[in-house]
Order: structure tokens, then C-alpha cells, then sequence
């Protein structure tokens, strides 16, 4: 298979107010020999994918799926999949690969940025600027507690390493914990309780399955420290709202910080926007002006096993 084989229509479709021109700018730096086309309109969307062998977006439906008869390959812009449909695409013999690794580095600094924040009370450093107000007040040291984080796939991963250098203790819970993990202690779902007991901080950073749904839940709350902080970078169906809103009226954690929540978007008169404790973001922790970099660095390593083996199997990040 020669490269000029290989051709990529990447979808008319925004990331993080990201136009689908600089993806394919960044593609085409990493495939100067290939042809990366992005439309202008649905029409001209719907003739690219009567003949690219290869995709590059977010959503594709299966009438998009029908009408793209030489597609060997959907390079899914998400790490998630769920909203895909997969089995489709199993059954036509059309590859799917995930971003999963993308939002490593830029979701773990949000997380590492959290911990110090809410450790060194910047918060309340921020309320006494706001009024002018000189007041001393006492801090927190990160060193010697022990982070729990939910979920060690690329994400989990990135955050183990970044928080070596603070001195903590680290506990993965995971679905396979015989796969063991980077951190100091692996836990099963099953197991969960035993590592909510000992954790001050709680790093949810795993994907939303029929497990994980609800996983912190009313149980959870009573069994996780007084002064254990939430962080929740995974979906927001994996907490319980609603035990998680009787917990912080209770007193019965240190707070919650929040870039997911459920619902989404937080509507405004939900009793989580009022408290003090609690820090919430628009699901932009994944945001980072080098995800299309990173997106395109999977796609070009994929086109080489490609052109190397003529085959669409035993990709990076292959999901079907």
C-alpha cells in the first residue's frame, strides 16, 4: 500500500471551540504525503466520505456509516466511545480508535492544581484579597496524606506520576486490580471501601460503566474521612448527587470539587452552585491548545501500521 493510498476526511465538527481546519493542519503536518480534506458544507462532507478509506471526528451515525462505503477506518476525537455506534461498525469491518491518552497530561494538572489549592486554602486567600482583608490563617501540608484514585487508565496514570514528587501515599482502585498499577496500593470495585477509609483526597478519573455508575453513593460519603476533599474528572453519574448534597449539608467531608456533575450543565439553581466548599467547573478540565497535536500524533502512528501491514487491526487505541 502506497501512502498516497491513504486519504483522511476530517469531520466538520468542533472540539473545545476548536475548528476542524486546525486538525487537519496538524494531521498534514505529521502526513505531508497524504490528502487530509475537510469540507465546507454537508454536501461536500457526504462526497469526502464516499471515498476516504480513513475519518476523523466525533460523531458518526450509522446513515453516515452507510453512505461511506470505503471507510476502513472512524478515529474517534473522544476518549469515549458510548455514543458511537459500535457494533455497527463491527459488523461492516470498519476500525474505531479512541483519543484515550490525549487528556492525560492537561486533566492531571487540573487535579494536582485542585489538591494544592484546597490544601494551602488559596480560597479563602482569594476571599480575603477580594476585601482587602489581612488576616493569618492556617495551611496544610500535601506531604503524608494518601490520594485515592479511581480509575488507572491514562488519566490515573499521569496523575500517579505527577503527584510522586509530593510525597503522598497512592491507592488505585481499578476494575482488574491483579493488573496491578502505579500506585502504592490496587484495590477491586469490590474492595472500595477499604481505600475510601484511609483517603483525604479522592480522585475520580474513571469512565462512566454500569459499574462505576453511582459508585460513590450514600454508603461511600459514611465511609470516606471527615476531612476527605472529592474530585470528580470522570462523568458526573459516577457520584451520587444527591447523597453528595446531603453529605457536604451534613459537614460529613472536607468539600467537593467538581468539573463534571449530574446533571450537566448544572442547572443554575442547584444547590451545589451554593456551597462555599464546593469548586465547580464546566467540564473543561480536558482542555489544552495541544489536544489536536496529541490527537493527530495517534492517527499518524495508526496510518503507518497501516501502510506497513496493510491491515486495519492491532492499531493504537483500537476499540473495534
Amino acid at each position: 500500500m502506497s501512502e498516497s493510498d491513504v486519504d483522511v476526511a476530517v469531520l466538520r465538527q468542533k472540539i473545545h471551540g476548536m475548528a476542524a481546519t486546525d486538525l487537519a493542519t496538524a494531521i498534514r503536518e505529521r502526513l505531508p504525503d497524504h490528502d487530509v480534506a475537510v469540507a465546507d458544507t454537508p454536501e461536500e462532507e457526504r462526497q469526502l466520505l464516499e471515498n476516504a478509506p480513513i475519518a476523523v471526528g466525533i460523531r458518526f451515525s450509522e446513515s453516515e456509516l452507510d453512505a461511506a462505503p470505503n471507510l476502513r477506518l472512524f478515529a474517534c476525537a473522544y476518549a469515549g466511545t458510548g455514543h458511537l455506534p459500535v457494533e455497527a461498525f463491527a459488523e461492516r469491518g470498519v476500525a474505531v480508535t479512541n483519543a484515550s491518552g490525549v487528556h492525560g497530561p492537561n486533566i492531571a494538572e487540573y487535579v494536582v492544581g485542585t489538591i494544592v489549592t484546597y490544601t494551602r486554602d488559596f480560597k479563602r486567600a482569594w476571599r480575603q484579597q477580594r476585601e482587602n482583608h489581612w488576616a493569618s490563617y492556617r495551611g496544610d501540608e500535601l506531604m503524608g496524606s494518601t490520594v485515592t484514585v479511581v480509575g488507572l487508565g491514562a488519566i490515573g496514570q499521569a496523575l500517579v506520576e505527577r503527584l510522586e514528587p509530593f510525597g503522598v501515599h497512592t491507592v488505585g482502585v481499578r476494575y482488574s486490580p491483579e493488573k496491578g498499577g502505579p500506585t502504592d496500593e490496587v484495590y477491586g470495585f469490590g474492595k472500595i471501601h477499604e481505600a475510601l477509609a484511609k483517603t483525604d483526597y479522592l480522585v475520580l478519573a474513571c469512565p462512566l460503566t454500569d459499574e462505576t455508575e453511582g459508585l460513590i453513593d450514600e454508603s461511600a460519603f459514611r465511609t470516606l474521612p471527615p476531612n476527605a476533599l472529592l474530585i470528580n474528572v470522570a462523568r458526573g453519574g459516577v457520584v451520587d448527587t444527591d447523597a453528595l448534597v446531603s453529605t457536604l449539608r451534613s459537614n460529613d467531608i472536607r468539600g467537593a470539587a467538581l468539573d463534571v456533575t449530574d446533571p450537566e450543565p448544572l442547572p443554575a439553581d442547584h444547590p451545589l452552585w451554593d456551597f462555599e466548599e464546593v469548586q465547580i467547573t464546566p467540564h473543561n478540565a480536558g482542555h489544552t491548545p495541544r489536544y489536536y497535536d496529541r490527537l493527530a500524533d495517534i492517527l499518524a502512528e495508526n496510518v503507518r501500521k497501516v501502510e506497513a501491514t496493510g491491515e486495519y487491526d492491532d492499531l493504537t487505541n483500537q476499540v473495534v
